[in-house]
């Protein structure tokens, strides 16, 4: 595959099917996260990979709960704004993410495959983050789709890392969750607000010196 075609299409996909994944595409997949950038070479990451029904069904509850709490709090200005004008196009694409988002939640046990990634002694994610889209560019290339979410440890970490018997005292914070299955959607490039708009140059605010009002890379090589 090229290497713009999963850039630009490696869309967030919620929506999966129960099949497995193969033992042989998930070793592609952390074969390719342990190949990204580590700072100082030091590698201090860990990936757990969870497909044993019994986990899941446990983990899942705990992310059931932590998007009810997500939505009660963090995006409540935002579930009012919507409610408030449902017609507005900025609504229209929140309550479609929203929506989204809690698919995942209410079938997060049918999921048949997740990444948690660890980094010792780094709460930014930064020593891990690389590597885990690493992973998802991978699974893209591999026609299963990916999602990343780190609510999971935000609201019940410390349950899940009891779940997933992760040591305590040795550093390990859970950074994210991503879920892995072949996709029920398509694959699509994402609507995004254009560079311009947010970017700048030398100094905040500064016009970055070009425009791109339409993808560079389309599904039909224009």
């Amino acid at each position: 595959m090229d290497v713009y075609e999963a850039l630009y299409t490696c869309r967030a996909m919620r929506r999966v099917r129960p099949d497995p994944v193969p033992l042989e595409v998930q070793a592609r997949i952390l074969d390719a996260a342990v190949r990204a950038p580590s700072g100082g070479n030091a590698q201090t990451w860990h990936f757990l990979l969870v497909d044993d029904a019994s986990v899941k069904g446990q983990l899942a509850l705990l992310y059931r709960d932590s998007m009810d709490q997500l939505w009660k709090t963090v995006y409540a200005p935002r579930i009012a704004a919507a409610a408030a004008d449902p017609e507005d196009p900025e609504s229209v694409q929140f309550e479609k993410i929203r929506r989204s988002a809690d698919y995942l939640a209410d079938h997060f046990a049918d999921v048949p495959l997740f990444l948690f990634g660890f980094s010792q002694y780094d709460p930014s994610g930064g020593s891990i983050y690389p590597s885990v889209w690493s992973a998802q560019l991978a699974a893209r290339a591999q026609g299963v789709g990916s999602a990343l979410t780190s609510v999971l440890g935000f609201f019940h970490g410390d349950e899940a890392c009891t779940i997933l018997g992760v040591p305590s005292d040795e550093g390990w914070i859970m950074a994210c969750c991503v879920s892995f299955g072949y996709p029920l959607g398509r694959w699509d490039v994402a609507p995004r607000r254009p560079v311009d708009e947010v970017s700048s140059r030398n100094r905040w605010g500064s016009p970055v010196g070009f425009q791109i009002p339409e993808p560079l890379w389309s599904p039909d090589g224009r």
